[in-house]
């Protein structure tokens, strides 16, 4: 197998995960096989690495949410400090920005700004914290908010977050390493977003719901950070069959193509990417059960289905965007993966 670098895999402990998996990429078939693994932390579903890909971050997933950092060796992982709290509930998405990591906190319903040191690791204690507001129709599961994710722009100027609670996408700043709030752009009531990513253009990003199986598309405007919703798309054709929860979201390398997982349907969906709007042009399984994330690496894309407890990577045909199962790993509970 030639070296084409390494993946990390994100799991629930609490469901049996090994914690954070290092594993090697086989440049020529996207082939996944497992070196080691780390649990030093609960729940580290979900994984960010830091520009350069010295140091990888991961949430702990708890009620008492906190963010490890780890130094990524040859031979795989070691911790870098012990892990900081984020002063939040449950925190589901991080992403680094500005010298900081971000935490999305869920139960909480809050963005969290960790200040990290010249050689990458975490200060001691947040240096803001954003408390998010309001509700939606959904009342089980929008009675307050829930931050779920939390990312940069394209441009480098911005960080938007999306709440699945209160049916909005926040536009926020970083200022003295506290998060100022910028604007807020509500979507559809009871749409439930979770998800957003970006067209590699940077004008148009794309929300996936999870509340209502649809991804909204949007205009951005990175000059003045304004999100504008302009249409929403049903992921699946005609009406789901059972439970249907949208999850994972990703926009291919060239633009051309975007592409959603659903849970419970067990899908992945692939959308044409016309102008202002998206096609459905099909659905493919994903490869599992309970896919909770997906990413495109190296001409793959890998789906990492929660579960089943694997990841599964497909190759995609370059004219219809198309993903076809080639392999699969298991790692018990998994729940993202990143490459670097």
């Amino acid at each position: 197998m030639a070296d084409g670098g390494r993946a990390f895999i994100g799991s629930f402990t609490a469901a049996g995960g090994p914690g954070v998996v290092t594993a090697a990429v086989d440049p020529a078939d996207g082939a996944l096989t497992v070196l080691s693994s780390l649990d030093g932390v609960p729940d580290p579903s979900y994984l960010a690495l830091a520009p350069g890909g010295g140091t990888l971050y991961a949430v702990s997933e708890t009620s008492a949410g906190a963010v490890a950092a780890y130094r990524v060796t040859r031979g795989g992982l070691e911790r870098a400090g012990r892990p900081v709290p984020v002063d939040g509930d449950g925190p589901t998405h991080l992403s680094v920005f500005a010298g900081h990591v971000l935490t999305a906190n869920y139960g909480s319903g809050s963005v969290t700004a960790l200040p990290l040191g010249p050689d990458g690791t975490l200060a001691a204690a947040p240096s803001g914290v954003l408390r998010h507001t309001g509700s939606g129709p959904h009342g089980p599961r929008q009675r307050g908010p829930h931050a779920h994710q939390v990312q940069p722009d394209p441009s480098g100027r911005w960080i938007v977050s999306v709440d699945l609670g209160t049916d909005s996408v926040r536009v926020c700043t970083l200022k003295e390493g506290g998060l100022v709030l910028h604007r807020e752009t509500a979507l559809r009531p009871g749409s439930g977003p979770r998800h957003l990513a970006f067209h590699p253009g940077g004008r148009y990003a794309y929300v996936v719901n999870e509340l209502t199986p649809t991804v909204t598309v949007c205009r951005w405007d990175a000059s003045d950070g304004i999100l504008k919703p302009l249409t929403e798309t049903p992921v699946l054709p005609g009406s789901p069959a059972g439970d249907a929860y949208p999850s994972g979201i990703a926009a291919s390398p060239d633009g051309r193509f975007l592409w959603t997982a659903t849970r419970g349907e067990d899908v992945l969906s692939v959308f044409a990417v016309e102008g202002d709007g998206l096609r459905l042009t099909g659905t493919v399984p994903c490869g599992g059960h309970w896919p909770r994330a997906i990413t495109v690496s190296g001409g793959f894309l890998y789906v990492a289905n929660e579960r089943s407890g694997d990841v599964t990577w497909f190759a995609v045909d370059a004219d219809t965007g198309l993903p076809r199962r080639t392999g699969s790993v298991d790692v018990t509970a998994a729940s993202c993966a990143v490459f670097g």
